[in-house]
């Protein structure tokens, strides 16, 4: 799921903190906005199938 919440891609050059949008641009500078989440879930986490298998342990 990516996040509706975007920053600035230029902020740091042009701006003294992040500018956060949710439009395609940034408001103050013009610049293209990204996205500004990490992404939730990695498949290739060498551990996840660890995490994963004491989830499912502590439901039992």
């Amino acid at each position: 799921m990516k996040s509706d919440i975007r920053v600035c891609s230029a902020w740091q050059s042009e701006h003294d903190r992040p500018v956060y949008t949710l439009s395609a641009t940034c408001p103050d500078c013009g610049a293209e906005a990204v996205n500004s989440a990490p992404a939730p879930f990695d498949p290739t986490n060498p551990h996840g199938e660890y995490r994963r298998s004491l989830k499912r342990r502590r439901r039992q």
